[in-house]
C-alpha cells in the first residue's frame, strides 16, 4: 500500500463563468471550502484573483473544467483551459489544477433555492457556492487518493 500523503495549506478554487468568476477558499488543514468572494469577469478579474491567491497564501488554485455529462469538453472547457493557462503564468510558482465541474453550479443552485434565495437576487452567491462545491470536491479527492486533483495546468510562455 502506497503512502498517501496531504498537503497542508489553503486552496483557492475558481468557478469561470462569463459574467463572474466564483472563489473559495479552505482552511490550511483542508477541510472545509468556504465562499470568499464573486469577482466581476473581464480586463481586472485576473489582478483580483491574483491578489487573493497572495492574500490566503494558497499553495494551489483549483479551477473548475466544465465537461458535459458524458464527461466530453467543448467550447467551454476549450475557454477555461486556455483561461487557466493565461492565469498559471500569472500566479506562479502557485500550481493551477483543473478539475471536473460537472453540476457544481446546479448543485449550487439548488442549495441556494432549498437556503430561500431567489436566483437572479443570488447569482453572485451562487458562483460562490459553485467554487465551495469544486474546492470541497477536490480535497476530498486528494484526502481519499493522497494525490493532488485533477491536472496540472502549465503557464502559457
Amino acid at each position: 500500500m502506497e503512502d498517501r500523503v496531504w498537503r497542508r495549506g489553503r486552496r483557492i478554487a475558481v468557478d469561470v463563468g462569463d459574467a463572474r468568476i466564483g472563489v473559495a477558499s479552505c482552511d490550511p488543514d483542508g477541510l472545509i471550502a468556504t465562499p470568499v468572494e464573486t469577482v466581476p469577469a473581464g480586463g481586472k478579474a485576473p489582478a483580483r484573483l491574483k491578489q487573493i491567491v497572495e492574500e490566503y497564501d494558497a499553495i494551489e488554485v483549483v479551477v473548475g473544467l466544465p465537461c458535459s455529462l458524458s464527461g466530453k469538453e467543448g467550447p467551454a472547457s476549450a475557454k477555461v483551459r486556455a483561461w487557466a493557462g493565461r492565469f498559471a503564468t500569472l500566479v506562479a510558482p502557485v500550481p493551477v489544477r483543473l478539475v471536473d465541474e460537472r453540476m457544481t453550479t446546479v448543485t449550487a443552485a439548488a442549495g441556494m433555492r432549498a437556503s430561500g434565495v431567489k436566483a437572479k437576487k443570488g447569482r453572485s452567491a451562487i458562483d460562490q457556492a459553485a467554487a465551495v462545491v469544486i474546492l470541497q470536491a477536490a480535497l476530498e479527492t486528494e484526502r481519499v487518493s493522497g494525490r493532488a486533483p485533477g491536472e496540472s495546468v502549465d503557464p502559457i510562455s
